[in-house]
């Protein structure tokens, strides 16, 4: 596990369709930060999108990649971390991101989830037959690991800069910086 005393990176996590990556990139603007995707990170390494990581080498191979991600992101500081959706399923992954950041889950609800992304072919979870049916699964499957979260947000309904503004006022307001 990465260890710091000086916890000043933000971390969003939730499920996909919250919000993370467009309140993150807001939020690093917003803050003067660095604005880090793990998801980014690992298409730019691979030369290749997820969704052909899934379909050609399978979830766990994208675990794997993304753990590594998470470890090295974590010894960063000044960062806000945009997170893939299944990232804190992973108990260490989650320490690792604790250790260096307060973890906001951004939240929505599956009917909000699935008007902003239901229809993505880039979703390789959710290219199954019963989209809305697959996210109500996966939020159950998911939830007990988002709650382990340091703060949580619903975005269902709010802008990204409405949200952003939730995170900065929690992140300063606690004297987190």
């Amino acid at each position: 596990m990465v260890t710091s005393v000086n916890k000043n990176n933000i971390v969003l996590v939730g499920f996909m369709g919250t919000g993370k990556t467009a309140v993150a990139r807001k939020l690093a603007s917003k803050m003067s930060m660095r604005y880090v995707s793990v998801d980014e990170i690992v298409e730019k390494n691979e030369k290749r999108p997820i969704s052909e990581i899934f379909r050609l080498e399978g979830e766990p191979y994208f675990r794997k990649l993304e753990k590594e991600i998470i470890k090295d992101l974590s010894a960063g500081s000044a960062q806000v971390i945009d997170c893939g959706g299944g990232a804190v399923v992973d108990q260490e992954n989650l320490d690792n991101l604790r250790a260096s950041g307060w973890v906001f889950c951004l939240w929505a609800d599956p009917a909000e989830i699935f008007r902003r992304v239901g229809g993505s072919r880039g979703r390789p979870l959710l290219n199954v037959e019963d989209p809305m049916k697959k996210i109500e699964e996966l939020l159950k499957k998911r939830k007990s690991c988002y709650m382990k979260a340091d703060f949580h947000i619903d975005t269902t309904g709010k802008t990204p800069a409405v949200v952003a503004e939730e995170v900065r006022r929690t992140f300063d307001g606690a004297g987190m910086r």
